[in-house]
């Protein structure tokens, strides 16, 4: 039994409006997904989840991230949204009390999926994500491009296109093909993450087709990952910080909540638990008997 936490940033539940929502022109089906419309996928259970949770202003990513990974809101910990980065009040927050770090205390073996660039790995910003702080916290290996040339780990653009961009070079993926390497990774871990956020990217960008094609590689991915996993016996959880591409009307974040999608075993169990950002994290470790 294992679970993978399928992060995808900024997607939110909006109107079926193809003006202004890829979800409504993309050529997706388990993500044509809308505000109180049920889900398009009859083998996922999805959750309309608060993204706010009471706290004043739009969502950000970092709080947003730091509610979801350590199952408290951290915007009322910290009295605002925070966007961007991890700020030191965020990581003390983080510290401990990660899905990483709880499933490492557990005795059980977590992992993050996401390769890092040896640029970053020698150098790395000064200006850290909320999933880098926590891996790091827990005391876990990154994930580097020669994992990725074997296949056992995905960068954030999971088609490896983006590559060049950072100086590295490796072939390029179908989305497909990355789903099934996910699903593998899945299967060898309990419990393992992968960030995607080129969706937030596109929302801010306010491009309908680089949106488009983002979310149509995004299904793709989740043919990939759920065609190649025993969902008899593994559990996928899709969440979101914010919400974002779904409404291009806007460069801003949007206060709609955000899609928090289940499949496979125990998916029920999981999303009966779930109502708000800060629900996420003591879902999964309940699934995995840590809780």
């Amino acid at each position: 039994m294992s679970v993978l936490l399928l992060f995808v940033d900024g997607i939110g539940l909006g109107d079926a409006d193809p003006e202004v929502n890829p979800l409504a022109r993309a050529r997706v089906s388990r993500l044509r997904l809308f505000r109180d419309s049920p889900s398009p996928d009859p083998a996922a259970f999805l959750v309309p989840t608060d993204a706010c949770m009471g706290v004043p202003g739009l969502p950000q990513s970092a709080t947003g991230q730091t509610s979801l990974l350590a199952g408290l809101n951290a915007s009322a910990a910290v009295g605002m949204h925070i966007n961007g980065f991890c700020t030191k009040s965020l990581a003390a927050l983080l510290d401990g009390r990660s899905l990483f770090s709880r499933v490492k205390a557990a005795g059980r073996d977590a992992t993050f999926a996401n390769a890092y660039t040896p640029g970053f790995l020698e150098k790395p910003p000064r200006f850290l994500s909320v999933t880098t702080i926590a891996t790091r916290q827990a005391g876990l290996r990154f994930r580097t491009l020669e994992d990725l040339a074997r296949g056992e780990a995905l960068f954030h653009d999971f088609t490896n296109r983006l590559l060049p961009e950072r100086g590295c070079y490796l072939p390029p993926i179908t989305p497909g093909e990355a789903g099934r390497r996910l699903a593998v990774l899945t299967a060898a871990h309990a419990f393992t993450m992968y960030e995607h956020f080129l969706t937030d990217l596109a929302g801010h960008a306010r491009d309908m087709a680089r949106a488009a094609l983002v979310l149509e590689n995004l299904e793709a991915l989740l043919d990939g990952l759920l065609s190649h996993l025993d969902l008899s016996r593994h559990l996928v959880v899709l969440a979101s910080d914010h919400g974002n591409i779904e409404d291009l009307s806007t460069k801003q974040h949007t206060l709609n909540c955000v899609p928090t999608l289940l499949w496979g075993e125990g998916a029920a169990g999981a999303a009966a638990g779930i109502r708000n950002l800060a629900d996420i994290s003591p879902a999964i470790l309940r699934h995995l008997d840590m809780l």
